[in-house]
C-alpha cells in the first residue's frame, strides 16, 4: 500500500518549525515493510512557498497528496490543525472514494466517536500511541485481520461506529526503532525555512505525566503513567542526530524530564562522558523537581534553556486546576536557574472559569517578580479547553467563541484572516473544535484578558521591576497600570499589538507622564530603574563582544583605546546592583540612600552581563574614543586621579586599567595612528 502521513496546513511564526516527530516515528515502524511511505509536512511546504496561502490552500494540499495517489492518508491532528485536516480529508475522499482516511493524535483520541459521526469521509481514528496500532490498522485495511480485533482504534462499520478497547501502553519504549529522520527534509532546511539560528532536532525522552491538572490532556492520553527511554538509547540517538543529521541543538520532548532525579542525573553524566555536552539542549521541568545542584549538572551537560509550568500566582486558582506545587520556591528556583546561565521560560495561564480579578492580579504580579528574579522569559496564555480534560467535562456547556487565543491561531490562510469555511466548520461543533472556544471568566471580558495574554509577556520580559514599582508608587494594580500603558502605546504607535520596539520606545515617556502627576516620589529611584532596564534592552541588541587583547607596555604611545560600541556605559545616582538584588528576592523597598554607581552592560551569550566599575574606569572609558593615545588619556586623568603618584607611575596605572577594561570587553584597539 502507498501511505501518506500528513501534517495538515498550518502557519504561525512561533510554532511548528521542526520536523513532525510523531509522523517520523510512524514512518520508521513501517520502514522495511511492503508499504511505500511518504510524509507530507505542509507547514514546511508553506514556509518554502511550495504550498501557496490563500482561499485555495486546501485544494492545493489535496492535489499534492493525490499526485502521490495513496491508498491511505493518515493525519496527525492537534488543536488548531483539526479543521485543516478535515478540509483536506474531505477533498481527498471526494476525488478518490476508495482512499482510507485515518486521524490520530491527542484531540482525535478524545473526540473519536463524534468525529466519525460528523465526518463520514473519515474511516478510522487511532487512539493514543500509534506505533503498534497503525501498522495493525493497515493490515486490517488489507484484509489480513478484522478491524474489530485491533485494540486502540475507532472505526465505521456501515452505519455503526465501533470503539474497540484501548491498547495497553508500550511498556518498553526502547523496543521502538530509533526515529528515522531520512523521511523528512534535512534539519538545515527547517532551520533556513523557519529562520532559526540553529538546526534543531527533537528527541523523545519519555512519555507520560502522573499529575492531574484539570486542563491537560497529556496525563489522560498516557493514563497518568510515566515512561522513559534508556539513557544509552538516548545518547546513541543524540550522537546519530549530531553526526549524521548535523543537529546543532536538541529539544528534549518529555514533560517530566527531572521528575525522577536519578534518571536526570544519569542522563546528564552520560551526555558529558559521551562528549555531547557541546550541543545545547532544551527541556521542560517542574519547580519542585530541581535544585541548585541538579541545575549545575544540567548546565555542565549542555542544558541551555528550560520551561517551568507555573500556571498561576493565585492559591485559589492552583487549587482549582489541581496544580500541586509550592509557588514559594519560585523566585529561588528562577535565581538558581539563571545563576547557571540556563534561560528559564515561565508559563502562566489566565482566564479559568473560577478566577476573579484578584486571581489575575496575583498571577501578573508573580510573573513580574519572577522575571525580576532572574531575567526569565515570561509566557502568558489564555486557558485552552481541550477535549477529554476535566476542564472540558465540567464546563463545556459554557463554551463561547469570543476571541482567538494562542492555541487557536495558525490557520489564517487568507491574507492573515481565517477562511469563512473554517469558521463555519468550527462553529458547527464545539465538542470537536473546543480549543477554538473560550470559557466566560468572572475576572473580566475575554477580549481584555486576551489582550493581557497577547501583550503582557513583552512588558514582563523588558520592564518587570519598573512596572511593579510604578504600580506600588501610584497605588494601582499591575493589571490596571498595564492596561493604561497598552492604551498609551497603541495610541502612540497606531498598532494594537505591543511589540518590543514599541515597548522600548514608549515606556519611559509613559512612566514619566504617570509619575509627573505626583508632587514628590516616595520611590525616587524609579526613573533610574527604568533607565537600568533600558540599558539591559539596548545591550541585548548586540552580539557578544570581540575577544580581549593584550597591551604591549613598551608601545603605549601607539595604543589608542576605543570604547566597544557593543557595551553600554551609564552612571546612576543610586546603587542599582543592590536594588536589583533586592528585587531578585522579592524585596521592593520604598527608598534607598544615594550611592552613585557606574555600570557597563554587555551581551554574554544569551544573557546580559552587568559589571560595576569605579569613577576612574568610567572616565577612562569615556575618553577612549579611538583617537587619543594612552598617554593622552593619562594626561587628562592625572589631575583628577594621579594624586600622590609620579606621572610615569600613573601612566602604568592607566595601561593596567586599559588591560582590565579589555578583559571586560569594554575597550578595543583604536584605528592605527
Amino acid at each position: 500500500m502507498k501511505i501518506a502521513l500528513v501534517f495538515p496546513p498550518f502557519y504561525f511564526e512561533p510554532m511548528y518549525n521542526m520536523p513532525p516527530l510523531g509522523l517520523i516515528n510512524l514512518a520508521t515502524v513501517l520502514n522495511g515493510t511492503h508499504h511505500e511511505v511518504r510524509i507530507f509536512d505542509f507547514p514546511l511546504a508553506i514556509r518554502q512557498k511550495e504550498l501557496p496561502l490563500g482561499a485555495g490552500i486546501y485544494d492545493h494540499a489535496a492535489r499534492q497528496l493525490l499526485e502521490f495517489d495513496p491508498d491511505t492518508a493518515a493525519f496527525s491532528v492537534q488543536c488548531t490543525t483539526y479543521p485543516a485536516a478535515v478540509q483536506v480529508a474531505r477533498r481527498l475522499k471526494r476525488e478518490n472514494p476508495e482512499m482510507r482516511i485515518v486521524f490520530g493524535g491527542h484531540n482525535a483520541s478524545f473526540v473519536d466517536e463524534r468525529t466519525l459521526e460528523r465526518f463520514p469521509f473519515i474511516d478510522a481514528i487511532v487512539r493514543g500511541e500509534g506505533e503498534i496500532t497503525f501498522p495493525e490498522l493497515l493490515d486490517g485495511f488489507e484484509g489480513m485481520k478484522t478491524l474489530r480485533e485491533i485494540e486502540g482504534i475507532s472505526f465505521r462499520a456501515g452505519n455503526q461506529i465501533v470503539r474497540n478497547p484501548d491498547r495497553p501502553l508500550i511498556e518498553n519504549l526502547d523496543s521502538l526503532p530509533t526515529s528515522d529522520y531520512s523521511f523528512v527534509a534535512p534539519l538545515s532546511v527547517y532551520r533556513d525555512a523557519c529562520g532559526l539560528g540553529r538546526s534543531i532536532a527533537t528527541i523523545e525522552v519519555g512519555r507520560g505525566c502522573p499529575h492531574r491538572c484539570i486542563y491537560c490532556s497529556q496525563s489522560l492520553v498516557w493514563r497518568r503513567t510515566s515512561r522513559t527511554y534508556s539513557v544509552g538509547r538516548l545518547i546513541a540517538e543524540m550522537r546519530n542526530l549530531a553526526e549524521d543529521n548535523r543537529a546543532e541543538c536538541f529539544l528534549l520532548s518529555y514533560d517530566q524530564f527531572t521528575a525522577k532525579r536519578s534518571f536526570a542525573e544519569e542522563f546528564c553524566r552520560a551526555v558529558i562522558e559521551a562528549g555531547l555536552s557541546r550541543i545545547p539542549w532544551y527541556c521542560i521541568s517542574r519547580l519542585d523537581t530541581v535544585d541548585a545542584e541538579l541545575l549545575a549538572l544540567m548546565r555542565e551537560a549542555g542544558c541551555e534553556s528550560m520551561c517551568y509550568g507555573i500556571d498561576s500566582g493565585s492559591k485559589k486558582t492552583l487549587s482549582f486546576i489541581r496544580k500541586n506545587i509550592d509557588s514559594e520556591i519560585l523566585l529561588q528556583r528562577v535565581a538558581e536557574t539563571t545563576q547557571q546561565q540556563i534561560v528559564p521560560t515561565l508559563s502562566f495561564v489566565i482566564g479559568f472559569p473560577e478566577e476573579q480579578n484578584e486571581d489575575i492580579e496575583d498571577t501578573l504580579r508573580l510573573a513580574l517578580k519572577s522575571a525580576a528574579a532572574g531575567n526569565a522569559n515570561i509566557l502568558v496564555q489564555m486557558a485552552t479547553i481541550l477535549p477529554g480534560t476535566d476542564l472540558y467535562k465540567g464546563h463545556s456547556h459554557l463554551l463561547t467563541r469570543e476571541t482567538d487565543t494562542y492555541f487557536s491561531l495558525g490557520i489564517e490562510f487568507n491574507d492573515g484572516v481565517r477562511l469563512p469555511s473554517d469558521d463555519e466548520l468550527i462553529d458547527s461543533d464545539p465538542e470537536i473544535f473546543s480549543s477554538f472556544y473560550n470559557l466566560p471568566c468572572p475576572a473580566g471580558p475575554l477580549s481584555e484578558l486576551n489582550d493581557i495574554a497577547e501583550n503582557f509577556s513583552v512588558m514582563a520580559s523588558m520592564y518587570p521591576r519598573s512596572l511593579l514599582l510604578l504600580g506600588l508608587e501610584r497605588g494601582i494594580s499591575v493589571r490596571e497600570i498595564f492596561k493604561l500603558f497598552l492604551e498609551w502605546a497603541n495610541e502612540k504607535s497606531g498598532e494594537h499589538k505591543l511589540t518590543p520596539q514599541t515597548c522600548f520606545e514608549h515606556f519611559k515617556t509613559f512612566a514619566d507622564n504617570l509619575l509627573s502627576r505626583r508632587l514628590s516620589l516616595v520611590r525616587d529611584h524609579i526613573p533610574e530603574l527604568i533607565r537600568y532596564e533600558s540599558c539591559l534592552i539596548k545591550a541585548g541588541k548586540y552580539e557578544a563582544s570581540a575577544s580581549p587583547f593584550h597591551i604591549d607596555l613598551d608601545r603605549m604611545s601607539d595604543f589608542r583605546p576605543m570604547i566597544n560600541e557593543k557595551i553600554i556605559l551609564d552612571r546612576f545616582t543610586f546603587h542599582i546592583p543592590g536594588i536589583i538584588l533586592d528585587a531578585k528576592f522579592g524585596r521592593y523597598r520604598e527608598s534607598y540612600p544615594q550611592d552613585p554607581t557606574n555600570l557597563i552592560f554587555s551581551r554574554l551569550g544569551a544573557s546580559i552581563d552587568v559589571k560595576e566599575i569605579n569613577d576612574f574606569g568610567a572616565d577612562f572609558l569615556r575618553l577612549s574614543d579611538g583617537q587619543r593615545s594612552l598617554y593622552a588619556i593619562a594626561d587628562l586623568l592625572f589631575p583628577v586621579y594621579g594624586s600622590g603618584k609620579e606621572k610615569a607611575e600613573f601612566e602604568h596605572v592607566c595601561a593596567e586599567a586599559a588591560q582590565a577594561l579589555a578583559d571586560l570587553m569594554a575597550i578595543l584597539p583604536g584605528p592605527p595612528a
